[in-house]
Formats: structure tokens, C-alpha cells, sequence
């Protein structure tokens, strides 16, 4: 058993994604699930995620636009949320799939500290708005900090074991 840390490809799936659901949970796991049967390979180790930010019932995908990310940003600001991620693992003909949850109190921010925020670090690509590792917004969290990024690394490490891959 090694490491596949240096052999692997990151690919972009077409692969129809929920937007909405009752259950963060339920909704990141489909997704995850959608985009790991997307991929076509049998042979390969396939790792899919979906990542959401949700609070008192909406949620945060990946802003359309600079406005669109200064309101989900100004929204956030000074309140407490939670990321949700499902993972989907496909290996040798089995899925598995599981979510991790973290909870991100934001800092109190400015107008002018979102703007600056938004024109310097790209917060398009990102559910919410915003990276944790931008070290901007995120006054502090619970839970694991890669969940928070988008990929848990912990939990997922702990699949492939339990699989049999690592």
C-alpha cells in the first residue's frame, strides 16, 4: 500500500448538479454521487465532491457574479454557518458515500473590506463567496478546516482505508 498523492488527474465532470434540498447533507452527497458516476473509468480510484455553505435554511453556492458574492459576503458577515461536503468514493464497482460538517463564525466586515476582498482574492469559485485560506473573513470554526476548503481530507483518507486503496 502507497501513496497515490502523485498520480492522479483532476477532472471536471459534466455532471447535473441539485442546487436546493430539503438537507444539506442529502443534497451535497447526490451531487457527489452524480459527478463520481459521471466519470468513466472502472479502473480508476474516482474521488467526487459538492460543497455548500448553508445557513437558517439557504443556501450559498458559488456566487454568479461580483455582486452576487458582495451580497452572500455582506449576508455572512458577523453571523455563524456551516459547510456542508459530500464525498463519493467509486472503486472497483462500490460507492461510498459520506459528508462532513464544519461550522465558520465570519468576522464583522465592512463594505469596503468586501469589495477589496472580492476584487483580490476570486470568490467565484467558491460556495459561499469565500476561502477559508484566504485568512480574510473567517474569525474562527469548528470542525475540520479541508471540509471547509472543500475537500475533507481526514474523512476521506479514512474511506480509502477502510476501502482498501490506502
Amino acid at each position: 500500500m502507497g501513496t497515490l498523492a502523485s498520480d492522479f488527474t483532476i477532472v471536471s465532470p459534466n455532471a447535473p448538479e441539485a442546487e436546493y434540498g430539503r438537507y444539506p447533507s442529502r443534497l451535497t452527497m447526490q451531487n457527489a454521487r452524480a459527478k463520481a458516476k459521471a466519470i468513466d473509468d472502472d479502473n480508476a480510484v474516482i474521488i467526487a465532491a459538492d460543497t455548500v455553505v448553508f445557513m437558517q435554511g439557504r443556501y450559498y453556492l458559488k456566487p454568479k457574479s461580483a455582486r452576487d458574492a458582495f451580497e452572500m459576503l455582506k449576508t455572512l458577515s458577523g453571523r455563524t454557518h456551516y459547510v456542508y461536503t459530500g464525498v463519493a468514493i467509486r472503486c472497483g464497482g462500490k460507492t461510498t458515500t459520506f459528508y462532513e460538517k464544519s461550522t465558520v463564525k465570519f468576522k464583522t466586515v465592512t463594505d469596503k473590506e468586501i469589495s477589496d476582498y472580492i476584487a483580490r482574492d476570486n470568490p467565484c469559485d467558491k460556495a459561499g463567496g469565500y476561502g477559508i485560506q484566504d485568512n480574510v473573513v473567517v474569525q474562527s470554526y469548528k470542525g475540520s478546516y479541508s471540509n471547509i476548503m472543500g475537500f475533507p481530507l481526514e474523512k476521506i483518507s479514512e474511506a480509502l482505508r477502510t476501502m482498501g486503496v490506502l
